[in-house]
């Protein structure tokens, strides 16, 4: 009986990166302090908390204009002031060539892109068509594969969409295809409002890695409907090794109504843990960081891992 059951058992990877995206994509949606964003002295304090905690790759800043996200107009003094740990990969998003530009005059280590499986989404957050916005990445892709710079492609609404509802897996598939075959060399998909569910994410992984290789594809859940901790296990259990996450589960999305933050990277590492995959993250140091950035933001932590453990002192 028990050789039948650890026969059952599923059959998940033993280590598993995190992709912290809490100072870029946690950050640049939460609301202002006294109608100011975070300095940049706290978010230099908070990535070098997360390289402390052996955080492999935190994406720091993006550069997009100040009149659309003004939580990242800091990007730039952020990336030109942070103490490099060499074993830490310092991302940032660029949504353009000028963006692009910026971040290479501050020696970003990787680049971030995105665009969306939904075309009323892509719309209504970057004024394009799903067609228009890959179309202009082409320069940067090519640009980048010059200076030997890695690009990392994001796909938003992955499972649904505020404006059009349920997506079609197919048509997620299509658009990762089309940014791994320009080279991007993963491909986040990103549950934006948070709707997803074992059943829904499988099917739409499905679809994907029919395109696209298993080991190239990365997940980003919001919590929005608590689904977020089920929806990673899921990937897991479909050999998905790279998950983004939030320190204190930062964030929400500016589009999607209602739409929580990322999914607290102290909760899916805890998860982790207790499934025995390795991350090579110092959990008391993780803790740490999320306490130091929720005390700055005037919040409590969203992740329940760290509220428990808050609870305890």
């Amino acid at each position: 009986m028990a050789n039948q059951q650890m026969s059952l058992a599923p059959q998940l990877p033993t280590k598993v990166k995190i992709v912290e995206v809490g100072p870029r994509d946690g950050l640049q949606n939460e609301a202002l302090i006294n109608g100011k964003a975070i300095s940049a002295a706290d978010k230099v304090a908070l990535i070098e908390l997360l390289s402390d905690a052996g955080v492999s790759y935190i994406e720091s800043g993006s550069f997009v204009s100040p009149k659309w996200v003004p939580q990242m107009a800091t990007s730039a003094e952020v990336f030109a002031t942070i103490k490099r740990n060499s074993k830490v990969v310092y991302a940032a998003l660029t949504p353009n060539m000028k963006g692009y530009e910026a971040a290479m005059a501050v020696n970003a280590d990787e680049i971030a892109i995105f665009s969306a499986a939904s075309e009323s989404f892509s719309q209504k957050n970057i004024n394009c068509s799903i067609e228009e916005s890959i179309a202009r990445f082409a320069p940067i892709i090519a640009d980048a594969k010059k200076r030997n710079i890695k690009v990392r492609g994001y796909v938003s609404c992955v499972v649904g969409c505020p404006y059009e509802g349920d997506i079609a897996p197919e048509q997620v598939a299509m658009v990762a295809q089309k940014l791994h075959a320009m080279g991007c060399y993963e491909i986040s998909l990103g549950d934006t409002i948070g709707i997803g569910t074992p059943a829904s994410v499988t099917k739409m992984l499905q679809a994907v890695s029919a395109r696209v290789p298993t080991a190239q594809l990365a997940v980003h859940f919001h919590d929005t409907y608590g689904q977020a901790l089920t929806n990673i296990y899921a990937a897991l259990q479909f050999g998905i090794s790279v998950v983004d996450s939030a320190i204190a589960g930062l964030g929400g999305c500016p589009y999607a109504k209602g739409a929580s933050g990322n999914v607290a990277t102290e909760d899916v590492v805890y998860l982790l843990n207790g499934l025995g995959i390795t991350t090579n993250i110092d959990f008391d140091k993780l803790l740490q960081a999320g306490w130091f950035i929720s005390k700055k933001l005037g919040k409590p932590p969203t992740s329940k891992v760290s509220t428990a453990y808050l609870a305890q002192q």
